[in-house]
C-alpha cells in the first residue's frame, strides 16, 4: 500500500474570521480522500498560538484554511516558505495584495480591469480633516464603507448620510487603519472560481449570489441555512465568457496561484462588469460557492482538494529546481 500523504490543515487564528476558518477546515478534513491522505488538524488559537511547531519531517504539505489577517494575507505563507514546506494556495505577494482592498484595486487598475468608483484614506487623514465630505465627494450615495484588510463582510457598512458615513468609518477603523469607501452600483452579484498554476489557470462556470438585503453579510454567508447562490448563473453566453476571462485576468494581476474566487457586479442595463474583489482563500464550508462552482464545472470536492494539493507540490518542485537544491 502506498504511504499516505500527511496533510496539515491549518485553521483558526487570531483574525475576526476565526470561526469561519474552523467551519472551512472541518469540511476539508472530512472530504480529504482517506486512502490518499492522512489529515493532521492544526488549530491556531485566538491569540495566535500554534499547538505544534510544524517541521518538514512531520508533514508533507500544508492546507492553510485560514481567512483574514495573519492567515490569508501572506504572513502564514511566508512562515511556511521559511520552513520549506509545500502549501496550498497563493504565495506571499498575491495573498498580501488580495487581502488589502486598496493594493488589490491598484493592481486591477494597472491592468485595465474595471472596478467600481471608490476612494480610500488612512485613520490619520480621517482624524486630521475638518471636511469629512471632501474625502468622499467624488462618490454618490449610497456608499459602502469597508476596512481595507478584512474579509467575510466583517466591518462593512452601507451608508446614505454623512452621519452614517462617520459611524461606518469608525466601525471600519476598529479593524484596520486604512478605510475604503465604494460607490454602490445597482447590479447583480456574480462569482467565478479560479483553479491552477501561474501559466494555465482555469475558470469555472459563473455563479450568482442571492443577496437577501443590501449585501451578503457575515450571517447570511455562514450562519443562515438559506440558499445563497445560483450556479451556474443565468447569463447571456457572451457575459458568462467575459466573467471567466476577466477572472483569469484578475488572478494573473495579483500573481495568483492555486485558487481564488473572483466577485463581480454586473449591470444588466449597460452590460458593464466590475471586479469587486478577489479572495485567495474563499470559504471552504459545505455551502462554499467556490467549491460548488467547480462541482457544477465537473470537478467534485474531493477531486478539487486533490488538485490543489498537487499544485502545492508542483510549485515546491519548481522552487527547488530554481534554487538548485
Amino acid at each position: 500500500m502506498t504511504e499516505r500523504v500527511r496533510v496539515a490543515v491549518l485553521a483558526g487564528g487570531p483574525s475576526a474570521e476565526h470561526e469561519v476558518s474552523l467551519l472551512s477546515a472541518h469540511a476539508v478534513l472530512d472530504a480529504l480522500p482517506k486512502e490518499l491522505y492522512e489529515p493532521v488538524p492544526v488549530i491556531i488559537d485566538r491569540q495566535g498560538r500554534w499547538p505544534v511547531e510544524l517541521r518538514r519531517d512531520q508533514v508533507d504539505v500544508v492546507f492553510p484554511v485560514l481567512h483574514g489577517p495573519f492567515g490569508e494575507d501572506g504572513v502564514v505563507q511566508g512562515h511556511l516558505e521559511t520552513l520549506g514546506i509545500p502549501y496550498v494556495g497563493c504565495g506571499v505577494l498575491a495573498s498580501a495584495v488580495a487581502m488589502d482592498k486598496v493594493a488589490m484595486r491598484r493592481a486591477f487598475l494597472a491592468e485595465g480591469i474595471p472596478v467600481t468608483p471608490g476612494v480610500w484614506f488612512t485613520e490619520h487623514e480621517w482624524r486630521a480633516t475638518i471636511d469629512s465630505w471632501g474625502l468622499v465627494k467624488s462618490l454618490d450615495w449610497p456608499m459602502y464603507v469597508k476596512p481595507s484588510g478584512l474579509g467575510s463582510s466583517i466591518g462593512i457598512s452601507r451608508v446614505t448620510t454623512m452621519e452614517e458615513l462617520r459611524a461606518g468609518v469608525e466601525l471600519a477603523l476598529t479593524h484596520d487603519r486604512l478605510v475604503i469607501v465604494e460607490q454602490e452600483v445597482a447590479a447583480r452579484e456574480l462569482i467565478c472560481s479560479v483553479l491552477g498554476g501561474h501559466d494555465f489557470p482555469e475558470a469555472s462556470l459563473p455563479g450568482e449570489l442571492l443577496v437577501p438585503g443590501d449585501w451578503l453579510d457575515y450571517e447570511a454567508k455562514y450562519l443562515s441555512n438559506a440558499e445563497i447562490a445560483t450556479i451556474p448563473a443565468v447569463l447571456p453566453e457572451r457575459v458568462a465568457e467575459d466573467v471567466r476571462e476577466m477572472s483569469l485576468r484578475a488572478f494573473r494581476a495579483i500573481g495568483g496561484y492555486g485558487l481564488a474566487r473572483v466577485d463581480f457586479l454586473y449591470e444588466e442595463e449597460s452590460g458593464r462588469l466590475y471586479v469587486l474583489e478577489i479572495n485567495t482563500m474563499p470559504g471552504f464550508t459545505a455551502r462554499s460557492v467556490y467549491a460548488r462552482a467547480w462541482a457544477e464545472s465537473g470537478v467534485p470536492y474531493p477531486e478539487l482538494l486533490r488538485r490543489l494539493i498537487d499544485l502545492a507540490f508542483a510549485r515546491s518542485r519548481q522552487v527547488t529546481v530554481r534554487s538548485g537544491k
